[in-house]
């Protein structure tokens, strides 16, 4: 009992961010509103971000400044780079896949999936029609 409550104490980012990821891929795949969608991928992605930088991060280790001490440690500052520019790209997708669900909603009046693929077999059947 003892070593799991040290799994659970050592590794509860990695905990938290696989219980995020789950609900956020829960979230793509179950729903059918376009918008729900897009916020269910922006949870994973934050998911992931939150397991790199956890996954970055050396105990005991401190910022990469030399200060001439022997035998100290220091953390790598590149995994919380890539995130900073990560989480950049991300807020621009977003913004693109809001921008595009916009669109979407212009044309066929609706952000459901269902009601747009039945627009879309209505259109194609009328076509067949007119030919």
């Amino acid at each position: 009992m003892d070593n799991a409550l040290q799994i659970l104490t050592e590794d509860y980012n990695a905990i938290i961010a696989t219980f995020l990821m789950m609900i956020g891929l829960y979230i793509v795949m179950s729903r059918a509103h376009l918008i729900k969608k897009i916020l269910g991928l922006n949870l994973f992605q934050n998911a992931v971000f939150l397991f790199y930088i956890s996954a970055g991060k050396v105990g005991g280790g401190t910022a990469p400044i030399l200060t001439g001490e022997a035998g100290a440690i220091y953390s790598n500052p590149l995994p919380h780079v890539l995130i900073l520019t990560a989480i950049v790209v991300g807020v621009a997708t977003m913004g693109l896949g809001l921008a595009i669900v916009l669109r979407i909603h212009e044309a066929y009046g609706t952000i459901e999936e269902d009601e747009i693929a039945q627009a879309d077999i209505a259109d194609d059947t009328r076509d067949e029609d007119r030919e």
